[in-house]
């Protein structure tokens, strides 16, 4: 575990554990090396300088045991190339059950996006 070294005003030195949360110095929730931001019923996954970046768009929820979850997730690969139009920056679609099968796929399609050349 990472630990942070702080001087006390006496002069002696305190370890305190560093906070490992899903939170960088950015102020985004990371989820596997990259940003996770929520606007509504719609949750963007990548970072908006590289070539793509994945939308999940809730279309349904349901209730579970008091909490409001994600039923149906349409999932798209977008290009992030301001000279295309809306329709022409789609790059996969597809529409899953959950939010984690939604996830899942995505964090895939834009991993293997970003390996390519």
């Amino acid at each position: 575990m990472a630990e942070k070294q702080e001087e006390k005003k006496n002069g002696t030195s305190e370890t305190k554990p560093e906070k490992k949360g899903g939170k960088k110095a950015g102020g985004f929730l990371m989820y596997k090396g990259r940003p996770l931001v929520r606007s509504g019923n719609v949750i963007y996954y990548g970072n908006m300088a590289d070539k793509c970046v994945v939308m999940l768009q809730i279309l349904s929820t349901k209730t579970v045991k008091d909490m409001t979850v994600a039923d149906k997730v349409q999932v798209q690969l977008l290009s992030t190339d301001p000279d295309l139009r809306m329709k022409e920056r789609i790059l996969k679609k597809s529409e899953k059950t959950g939010l984690y099968n939604a996830m899942d796929i995505g964090a895939i399609w834009l991993e293997r996006a970003l390996e390519e050349k």
